[in-house]
């Protein structure tokens, strides 16, 4: 990495282009898209060495926004697991939302519970277990590796109808992004053609175990190269975003939660896909900034959210009255924090208690107005955690707001 002062920093790459044979091999669509015979590939420059240029201010960006990452992984205290468990989910169901990926908290409560009659709240929880592969393996390694990534992609896309034949593998056809169904005519970006991936995704992961730059440099580097790489049929974002945050724990940036980024990117969609498409027109400031900018105000926000999980008790308290400290309503208490989503039968084996109890203690909560249903049934009900998902819910509309 080189810094420099406020001036014009040296002009990052852009992008190639190259024109390729193109072939239609599933049949379908217009006459021009049965006849279309050319495509111009996108070839961004490699990374594994490639210096990176950097103003002052833009270090000093990078800096504060990871003084505020640093601060909310250290500042939690007794409701650490509960934040990152919730920063978690918030992140991926985000993510999801970027990719116009909408399904309703009820519907992610079931999905979470095994009932998949909602595809897009099935594909959340999958994002959600993708994220929590690339986090956890990066830690037990300290290094990020292409399996990581391929692992993750497997969790995310092993029960997508379309796209299941093709978890967790890199592609080895021609992928491109809008324009046809049936070919890259009039097609807004095309991607690297197939037999560059493999060496690209090399390239990258080597990039990524890089220690020479600021972290949060570095993870929008890798995110916006990812996303032009392109190395799945589907679920390219979702595993592109995931990698920001992995990039951040291999770094020791953060060490217990996750960075709810994606709730900053899809308050402003459009943006946030104009800013890959200036990356690969050399414009790395705009990238930089963004980022900056969008983590610091997530890092800042998730902070108020950890302050409001430790007040929740209280809270609680408030609304139950006095329990009996060997109750399994007061026993139950202190576990929603954790678990803000669960069922009659998780509750069970949470208090190693008779159903009959436990069943007793959800109805005063509920009576409380400490929990709610999240669900229409009477039988096998899912209930949640009523201020900790409001919170939820808060965190997205803060973060959103502040971003403005």
């Amino acid at each position: 990495m080189t810094t420099q002062g406020d001036g014009e920093p040296e002009r990052w790459p852009a992008a190639a282009h190259e024109t390729r044979p193109w072939r239609q091999t599933v049949r379908g669509g217009t006459r021009a898209d049965r006849t279309f015979s050319e495509v111009v590939v996108t070839l961004p420059p490699l990374l594994a060495d490639r210096d990176v240029p950097l103003t002052a201010s833009q270090a000093a960006d990078a800096e504060e926004a990871t003084r505020e990452i640093t601060a909310l992984d250290s500042s939690s205290g007794d409701v650490l697991h509960a934040l990152g468990v919730l920063l978690l989910r918030t992140e991926s169901v985000a993510s999801s939302k970027i990719e116009r990926v909408e399904a309703s908290l009820e519907d992610f409560a079931r999905a979470l519970h095994g009932v998949k009659t909602n595809s897009s709240a099935v594909s959340m929880v999958a994002a959600t277990r993708a994220l929590s592969i690339m986090i956890d393996r990066v830690t037990s390694s300290s290094r990020l590796e292409l399996s990581h990534i391929t692992d993750a992609h497997a969790a995310l896309m092993a029960d997508d109808p379309d796209e299941h034949t093709y978890a967790g593998r890199l592609r080895d056809m021609q992928n491109w992004v809008g324009g046809s169904n049936y070919s890259p005519r009039n097609a807004l970006f095309v991607p690297p053609p197939p037999d560059t991936v493999e060496d690209y995704m090399s390239d990258l992961v080597t990039f990524t175990n890089r220690d020479d730059m600021p972290a949060l440099v570095q993870a929008a580097i890798a995110h916006a190269q990812f996303e032009t790489i392109h190395p799945f049929t589907d679920g390219n974002g979702r595993i592109g975003r995931a990698l920001i945050n992995s990039i951040l724990r291999r770094r020791g940036i953060t060490t217990h939660v996750v960075v709810p980024l994606a709730t900053a990117l899809v308050a402003h969609r459009d943006r946030y896909f104009d800013l890959l498409t200036d990356y690969r027109d050399g414009k790395l400031e705009h990238l930089l900034s963004s980022f900056a900018l969008s983590t610091r105000i997530a890092a800042v926000e998730s902070r108020v959210t950890a302050e409001r999980l430790a007040a929740i008790p209280q809270e609680w308290a408030a609304l139950t009255g006095t329990l009996r400290s060997d109750s399994a309503a007061a026993r139950l208490l202190p576990i929603l924090l954790d678990h803000p989503i669960l069922s009659a039968d998780d509750a069970v084996g949470y208090l190693g208690a008779a159903p009959s109890r436990t069943y007793s203690a959800i109805d005063r909560l509920h009576k409380a107005g400490v929990l709610r249903p999240l669900t229409d049934r009477t039988r096998n009900q899912i209930w949640g955690a009523a201020a900790v998902l409001d919170e939820l819910d808060d965190l997205s509309v803060r973060v959103a707001r502040a971003t403005r």
